[in-house]
């Protein structure tokens, strides 16, 4: 590999972080979609030119882009962006259609709404895009009210896979303090219709049809938010991460605790160990070693920041359970940002490269596996998402 992109979402803006293969020096470039909320850019795996974005505006509505040049250029697949009669870019967020009832026309079903009542599901923002590893024209989205849509034209069009939200327990979910997104999509890379979605806050759902149907995957979680801390569903799972050479092997980031299953979600144990907090966001796994994993912990629900004011990254060569805490190069004191779930990323390289971005605009890289940290950007606009390419 010649070296690597890293793909920055922020509060206003999209960012690209370009370095040969031995990361140490960055050109930066951006903001593209300057004032716009970008939640989340991904790459594709089979052709490192075409790169997706979900651009957003709680004014103007969501805007899918992308680029086949490697993020030079963008243009909206599904037809173009629309101007309000004022001249604003109006959104495209109505091609986001849920699927309905032929019968009645509404929704298939409806969701539970924060103070128990039912709620009809409504289209907000795309959270998640995750490229098929092969083709890359098939992209999925995970979407806010939480539902998945898959295009298969390189995003010009895009249909739900409805058979997630027709799941019985659909009308039981809930949203979490953040609303009802669909936050992760992990696509087997030795199962070609076998798919992982989390939902904050219903929990995390399998498939092995390519999307027909699903099972909840959450035995073993244990929230005692909930009026049963076991339930099947209703779980707030932060973010799940997989090795794609084992990858019935998940780790989960929970609203609290850190957990692991070995059988591909039919049973989950906590691995939290000495974590000085188990609340956090984001989670990740060594590109090399399926034992080895990251988080960041932010002391609590309520506290939005790291234990003590000290920035650190925690590392586990086990699996979980004993972790070491991953200082130099990050501020120790006086720092009270989040790393958001979404904002956090591991490269193929060897060594593995791990990256991070803060809600202080500060995206940090590591290119020896967590051991020394560097800045690589800083006072950009609140980080959303980070995501890498390996470029030929």
């Amino acid at each position: 590999m010649s070296g690597v992109r890293v793909l920055v979402g922020t509060r206003k803006g999209a960012f690209t972080l370009t370095a040969d293969g031995t990361r140490d020096r960055w050109e930066v470039s951006g903001p593209h979609f300057a004032g716009w909320e970008i939640y989340h850019l991904k790459g594709c795996a089979s052709d490192p030119n075409r790169i997706y974005a979900s651009q957003s505006s709680g004014w103007f509505g969501q805007v899918l882009q992308r680029s086949d040049d490697g993020g030079k250029t963008w243009t909206p697949p599904g037809g173009g962006v629309t101007k309000s009669p004022e001249g604003f870019p109006m959104g495209e967020s109505n091609r986001f259609v849920y699927d309905t009832s032929p019968e009645t026309g509404k929704p298939l079903t409806t969701h539970m709404w924060y103070d128990g009542t039912q709620h009809p599901w409504e289209f907000k923002r795309v959270w998640h895009l995750e490229p098929s590893l092969h083709d890359p024209d098939t992209v999925y989205a995970g979407v806010e009210d939480a539902a998945l849509f898959r295009s298969t034209d390189g995003g010009h069009t895009w249909h739900e896979l409805s058979g997630l939200r027709g799941h019985e327990s659909g009308p039981s979910w809930q949203p979490g303090a953040g609303g009802m997104g669909l936050h992760t999509i992990l696509l087997d890379p030795t199962r070609p219709n076998r798919i992982f979605v989390a939902i904050s806050a219903a929990g995390v759902f399998r498939t092995d049809d390519g999307g027909q149907t699903w099972t909840p995957a959450n035995r073993g979680l244990n929230s005692q938010f909930m009026p049963d801390p076991n339930a099947e569903v209703g779980h707030c799972v932060h973010r799940i991460a997989l090795h794609p050479s084992r990858p019935d092997t998940l780790y989960m980031q929970k609203h609290w605790d850190v957990m692991r299953t070995d059988d591909a979600g039919g049973n989950w144990r906590e691995v939290s160990g000495n974590l000085p907090s188990d609340f956090g966001f984001p989670i990740d796994v060594h590109a090399h070693e399926p034992e080895t994993v990251y988080v960041v912990p932010i002391k609590s629900d309520s506290e939005h920041y790291p234990p003590e004011g000290k920035l650190r990254v925690y590392r586990s060569k086990t699996g979980g359970g004993e972790w070491e805490p991953l200082t130099e190069g990050l501020p120790q004191r006086d720092c009270y940002v989040n790393v958001l779930r979404d904002a956090m990323c591991v490269d193929a390289l060897d060594p593995c490269g791990v990256y991070f971005g803060t809600t202080g605009g500060q995206v940090y890289g590591s290119r020896d596996g967590g051991d020394h940290w560097t800045p690589i950007v800083r006072d950009l606009p609140p980080v959303l998402s980070v995501e890498v390419q390996e470029l030929p």
